[in-house]
């Protein structure tokens, strides 16, 4: 016995495949990320394995790679994925994602791009380069990921008269900046490497 619980709601308990003890620094199995390929095998997406896992049981999609980690439940195991395909093809419209906080920190890689360290999502928040209170847009051109530390040195003034730099000029999220995160994304996991280095 592992002695891990299972989860109340789901009744499964991720557990790792080489028994190396992630579970202490927090790190869990279900949130790793998961590419998604269209039925034409074309990246699509990224999506937390527990996503993947739901997809895969809705029989929307098949695992292509598995991750090393086992997903146990009272009737069943099965192998977390690392890469999915949608089963039936999905049209992708070439445009701009929805404009929110997930997206603006998956285009600025969870880095402030005023001091350039990378945080957790949890300790980073949004800034507008120009504040509102200045005519500032809340729009891909004028909001970036930011530290507490570098927004409350910020304050409400813009980036240049608090003496602030960014890093990159913040532009729309499109489809080449999706395909770039996840090529960052999978240089760490050998296995994207075959859909996305093409």
């Amino acid at each position: 016995m592992s002695g891990q619980a299972h989860n109340p709601k789901t009744g499964v308990k991720p557990n790792s495949g080489g028994g190396n003890g992630h579970g202490g620094n927090g790190f869990s199995p279900m949130h790793t990320p998961v590419l998604v390929l269209n039925a034409s095998y074309e990246p699509i997406n990224i999506c937390a394995a527990r996503r993947a896992v739901v997809l895969v049981l809705k029989g929307v999609a098949m695992t292509e790679e598995e991750n090393g980690h086992s997903l146990h439940a009272a009737r069943f195991t099965m192998r977390l994925p690392s890469v999915i395909r949608l089963l039936e093809y999905r049209r992708i419209p070439h445009q701009t994602r929805a404009l929110s906080r997930k997206n603006i920190l998956l285009r600025d890689r969870n880095t402030c791009q005023y001091c350039g360290n990378v945080h957790p999502s949890g300790e980073l928040t949004l800034d507008h380069v120009v504040p509102r209170s200045r005519g500032g847009l809340s729009a891909w051109e004028n909001l970036v990921a930011c530290c507490h530390p570098c927004n409350r040195q910020k304050g409400n003034q813009p980036a240049a008269e608090a003496g602030m730099r960014l890093m990159r000029e913040p532009r729309a999220f499109t489809l080449h900046t999706s395909r770039h995160i996840m090529r960052m994304i999978g240089r760490s996991d050998a296995k994207w490497r075959k859909y996305l280095f093409y």
